[in-house]
């Protein structure tokens, strides 16, 4: 499976990473672990997580997926042949949330326990906290790099403003820089990502990792009525993509899949891996058969006129 960098940092992961916010949710340890197993055996080696999942989920505390994922990696033995990325600073509870040193210190540490590793490749801000200094969330993010528990960072969910000023800091004072992005972005949600972030991130050669490449199953082609949502988890997610846009969108993919013989979803993620600024999507699964879809999609090269199509259609 072809590699690619993410952005100057060095790491060179699969063209898919894989979602890990379904481990402790929809997934049990025991059918993670066969996911986890059957993801590596195709040649993917990026996972990405984050100490806030799942917290959403009645009973959890948050930590549960980096939990199942370090009893894999424990039991694998396999730490150094994936690339793992873990996210701070999104509400722990008790624990508080935000990026300031305090909480990124004993943040980095919760996270190396409960995955079982003394390294975190890549360590991103979740969210962007406007109230400490960027100043202060990047020299702490240097002092862990220089500790070697982390190898590089990341930002998800900031603005191109805010991506643009953390650069600069990071320039000025000789601080690790954030080497990746992870936005919102897929063939339903472009305008944010295409118009404000995606220049900035090709101008810097910083890495993009989208979420939510299929729009929370949208894209996938199962949801295609309100009837389709009442036995989904994301159902919520969707409802917003159930309009003549949508609608229009799941056409073209229809077109295309069927020029290609394939999937709706194995369309929707090489749309998204032939975008040059996109690193890797994220996509989960919860089934073998799915992993295997989401893998085949790799190999899927879409012709300039498809991509056309797709454009056209989600414009």
């Amino acid at each position: 499976m072809e590699k690619r960098e993410i952005g100057r940092s060095g790491l060179e992961v699969s063209p898919i990473c894989f979602g890990g916010n379904v481990f402790g949710w929809t997934l049990n340890e025991a059918t993670s672990f066969e996911i986890l197993d059957a993801f590596v055996a195709a040649g993917g080696n990026f996972i990405d997580t984050a100490d806030v999942y799942s917290t959403w989920v009645p009973g959890n505390q948050g930590g549960e997926s980096e939990t199942i994922l370090g009893k894999w990696l424990k039991q694998r033995r396999n730490r150094d042949q994936v690339v793992i990325a873990t996210k701070v600073g999104n509400d722990m509870g008790p624990k508080g949330k935000g990026l300031s040193r305090s909480h990124i210190i004993q943040g980095v540490e919760d996270s190396l326990q409960r995955l079982q590793t003394d390294y975190i490749d890549l360590y991103q801000s979740h969210t962007d906290d406007e109230s400490t200094p960027l100043e202060e969330t990047l020299e702490t993010y240097s002092e862990l790099v220089a500790q070697g528990k982390v190898r590089a960072i990341g930002a998800s969910n900031y603005s191109a403003e805010r991506l643009a000023q953390a650069l600069q800091i990071s320039q000025q004072h000789g601080y690790p820089r954030y080497e990746s992005l992870q936005p919102l972005y897929n063939l339903c949600e472009r305008s944010d990502y295409e118009q404000n972030l995606e220049p900035l991130c090709q101008e810097q050669e910083i890495g993009v990792i989208s979420y939510f490449s299929l729009a929370s199953g949208f894209l996938s082609g199962k949801y295609r009525s309100e009837k389709d949502l009442s036995d989904s988890s994301r159902g919520g997610f969707v409802k917003k993509y159930l309009n003549e846009r949508g609608f229009r969108i799941l056409e073209a993919i229809d077109e295309v899949a069927k020029n290609y013989n394939t999937t709706p979803t194995q369309i929707s993620l090489a749309w998204l891996m032939a975008r040059h600024s996109v690193t890797a999507p994220i996509v989960s699964a919860t089934k073998i058969e799915q992993l295997n879809e989401i893998i085949k999609a790799i190999n899927l090269k879409l012709d300039p006129a498809s991509i056309e199509k797709l454009d056209r259609a989600s414009a």
